[in-house]
C-alpha cells in the first residue's frame, strides 16, 4: 500500500537473528547442542532461589529497577565499584545499548570477521556500517583490527573467547588493543564465555576497566552459570559509559526471579568451577577423537569456550556432517550465513554425548572417504 508505514531502509535490510535449533525434520526432538547452553543446568542454589521466589514472590510487584542486590553481589565477587555495574536482559540488551549510544548513520562498527552473529544486526539497527577485520586462522588479529580503524569508527566489538570460533586472545594482546584504540572509540570486550577460561587465562579486561574511559566489559549468566532462561547479563566500565547504558536499557529489565537466581548463583562458584572442568574434559575428549580424523580433512579450532568449531576440509562436507548428526539425534550449528559453510559449531555436552558425536562423525568421514 502506498500510504502504509515504511521501515527505515537499514532496518528493512536486516536478517533476523536465528537461534539454535532443537528439532529436526517434521519436528523430531533432537539433543540441542546448537545454542551453547550448559548441559549441567544451574547451581542448586539458583534453583532453590527460583523455587522460593515462585512460592513467595508477588508477581504483581515490579522488580528492583536497579538490580541493586545483584549488582552488589557482582561487585563483591569481582572487586568492582557498584557504580560501575549495570545489569541487562542478557548481555545482548547491553550490547545493543552500547552500539545505540555511540554509533549511528554514517558511522562504523568494527569486529572480527567471524564473530557473534548479533554484532552486524546491532550495527544495522542504528544505521551504522559493519566493518569486518580479518582473523588469523580463526583467531582475532589485533593488528588487523587496529588497521581497520578509520575516522568513522565509533565502536569496536570483540568477543573473547570468540563465538563461533572458540579462540581467544591473552592478556598481552588485549592490553595492546586497549592501549592502541583511540580514546574516542568505544571498545567492548564481550566475555560471555569468560567463566570457561581458567583463572590463569584471564584476559585482564575487567581489571583494565577502572582506568579507561572508553572500555566496557560484558558478561552473562546464560552460559557457565546455566541461567539462559532467565536472561541476565551485566556490564562494567567508566561511570559515563554505565550512565549511557542506563539511559537506554529497559525499565525493570531484569525480572525479580532472574535477580534472585543470579545472586544465588554467584554464591556457588564451586558449581561454575565444576562446569568449567567437566566442559574442558568433554571438549578435550571430542577434540582428541576428531584429531584422529585429520586424514579425512577434519580439524578443530583450539577453543576456550563451551563449544568447538569443527572445520570440514576434505571429502566429508559440513552440510553432510550436519545431516549425519541430525540423523543421529543431535542438533548442532551449521554456519553458512556467517561465512563458514565448511564448519559446524558443536556445543560441548556431557562426555557421553561427545563420545556419540565423535562416533557419528568418524563413521560419516570414513563413508565419505
Amino acid at each position: 500500500m502506498a500510504d502504509a508505514p515504511r521501515m527505515k531502509p537499514w532496518i528493512d535490510a536486516i536478517h533476523p537473528y536465528v537461534p539454535g535449533r532443537s528439532t529436526g525434520a517434521g519436528g523430531r526432538p533432537l539433543v540441542k547442542l546448537s545454542a551453547n547452553e550448559n548441559p549441567f543446568g544451574c547451581s542448586p542454589l539458583a534453583r532453590a532461589a527460583l523455587a522460593d521466589g515462585n512460592a513467595q514472590g508477588n508477581p504483581a510487584l515490579y522488580p528492583d529497577p536497579d538490580a541493586r542486590a545483584l549488582r552488589e553481589g557482582i561487585a563483591r565477587l569481582h572487586g568492582i565499584d557498584l557504580a560501575r555495574i549495570v545489569c541487562g536482559t542478557g548481555s545482548g540488551e547491553l550490547l545493543h545499548c552500547a552500539v545505540q549510544a555511540f554509533a549511528g548513520q554514517g558511522d562504523e562498527v568494527l569486529f572480527p570477521e567471524f564473530s557473534f552473529s548479533l554484532y552486524p544486526l546491532l550495527a544495522h539497527k542504528v544505521g551504522a556500517t559493519p566493518v569486518l577485520a580479518p582473523m588469523a586462522d580463526y583467531r582475532a588479529d589485533v593488528d588487523a583490527m587496529l588497521a581497520r580503524i578509520t575516522p568513522r569508527t565509533r565502536v569496536i566489538l570483540l568477543d573473547n573467547p570468540n563465538n563461533p570460533c572458540g579462540s581467544y586472545l591473552g592478556a598481552d594482546e588485549i592490553a595492546r588493543l586497549i592501549e592502541q584504540v583511540p580514546a574516542d572509540v568505544l571498545l567492548v570486550i564481550d566475555q560471555a564465555y569468560g567463566e570457561y577460561l581458567a583463572p590463569a587465562e584471564d584476559d585482564g579486561a575487567l581489571a583494565a576497566c577502572s582506568g579507561r574511559g572508553n572500555l566496557l566489559v560484558m558478561r552473562t549468566f546464560s552460559k557457565a552459570y546455566g541461567l539462559a532462561a532467565e536472561r541476565i547479563g551485566w556490564a562494567t566500565g567508566a561511570p559515563p559509559l554505565i550512565d549511557a547504558l542506563n539511559r537506554l536499557r529497559g525499565a525493570f529489565n531484569v525480572s525479580a526471579s532472574g535477580q534472585r537466581a543470579a545472586l544465588a548463583a554467584l554464591a556457588d562458584q564451586a558449581f561454575v568451577a565444576r562446569s568449567r572442568a567437566e566442559t574442558a574434559a568433554a571438549r578435550t575428549a571430542l577434540v582428541d577423537t576428531l584429531a584422529a580424523l585429520g586424514n579425512y580433512g577434519l580439524r578443530t579450532v583450539p577453543s576456550g569456550a563451551n563449544f568447538v568449531l569443527v572445520l570440514f576440509e576434505g571429502s566429508l562436507g559440513a552440510a553432510d556432517a550436519h545431516a549425519a548428526l541430525e540423523e543421529g539425534g543431535y542438533a548442532v550449528r551449521h554456519l553458512p550465513g556467517q561465512g563458514l559453510p565448511h564448519a559446524l559449531r558443536i556445543t560441548i555436552g556431557t562426555r557421553e554425548q561427545m563420545g556419540e558425536i565423535g562416533r557419528i562423525l568418524s563413521d560419516a568421514a570414513i563413508r565419505a572417504g
